[in-house]
């Protein structure tokens, strides 16, 4: 129950494919996701930005979502099961590299099962920028960070240039 440093771009451990979560380690993701939220929360105040994070980001390498928009949601063992044929571009920021932002084409829509944290099947579907944020999260479970799906060369800014971004 603390705030975690979060890896940032350059770490190794960012570009690992996170395991399974198992039913007998429930107790120890519940202690995690408290890491997660007070992570979060920190990241929010300083930077006026953060909708969710991944385990892996503050080194548990599980597979363990933490989205809190308007409530707190836990995605174990998430997966992408449909994702839409329409794609979309936005610019795409990241926990791990909070001063740059990136370009990024995403499945429009997408429906995403996972367990919750009474081991029970659930699912949910996004889309728009919901649909790019919880692709972005399973993203960093398979190890994939938004700087490797970019467009092109120049889909990269520094955030305090976003006034010039399209």
């Amino acid at each position: 129950m603390s705030v975690k440093e979060i890896l940032l771009l350059g770490n190794p451990k960012l570009y690992e494919v996170c395991k399974p979560v198992n039913k007998e380690e429930i107790e120890e993701v519940k202690s995690i996701i408290e890491d997660l939220h007070d992570t979060l929360m920190d990241f929010r105040k300083k930077y006026n930005a953060g909708r969710a994070i991944a385990a892996p980001q503050i080194g548990y390498m599980k597979r363990v979502i933490y989205m809190n928009i308007d409530k707190p949601i836990v995605f174990i063992n998430p997966v992408l099961d449909i994702l839409s044929a329409e794609m979309f571009e936005l610019w795409d920021d990241c926990m791990s590299f909070p001063d740059i932002l990136v370009k990024v084409k995403r499945h429009k829509r997408c429906h995403i099962s996972y367990k919750d944290l009474d081991w029970h099947n659930q699912s949910l579907q996004f889309e728009n920028e919901l649909s790019e944020l919880i692709q972005h999260e399973v993203d960093h479970l398979n190890g994939i960070l938004a700087i490797s799906r970019a467009i092109d060369g120049k889909s990269f800014a520094l955030r305090s240039q976003k006034e010039f971004l399209k």
